[in-house]
């Protein structure tokens, strides 16, 4: 699969790629503490805004978002890499208050009324690698 590059650093996401993070119920986000200690989690909320940028719920995370904080890069691969052989990585945007975090509260809730989300993760995508299983398996996607 092709991608292009758009604005600097930051990569397009096919259709196909979009369709996959939106339907699938995980993706798994990897972060590192400014101590390199590496930490990866399940995300029930995630979704593509745009072909270049990926929403993630702050819902329940704890080493995760301090890790957010202070790092501020993160890599996302989706639960079913069989549909989506893909790994995102880039830099995240953190939103506490404002249209994002609106949005993710008000999408948040109306999965489950009880969450309560401390934020609005933005993953800007600036690389994408191959995780299909193979030659090609760790190339990054040009």
């Amino acid at each position: 699969m092709v991608c292009r590059k758009v604005k600097g650093d930051r990569m397009v996401l096919t259709q196909e790629m979009m369709d996959a993070i939106e339907k699938n119920n995980i993706v798994w986000l990897a972060t590192a503490s400014t101590d390199d200690v590496p930490n990866v989690v399940p995300i029930g909320l995630a979704r593509p805004l745009d072909s270049g940028t990926v929403l993630l719920v702050a819902n329940f995370m704890n080493k995760t978002f301090k890790n957010l904080k202070d790092n501020p890069k993160a890599s996302i691969a989706v639960g079913n890499v069989s549909e989506c052989p893909y790994q995102f990585k880039g830099d995240v945007e953190i939103y506490e208050s404002g249209k994002y975090f609106e949005d993710a509260v008000q999408w948040a809730k109306s999965v489950m009324a009880q969450l309560n989300p401390k934020a609005a993760v933005l993953l800007k995508v600036n690389e994408i690698y191959s995780v299909q299983p193979g030659p090609d398996a760790g190339k990054k996607i040009e």
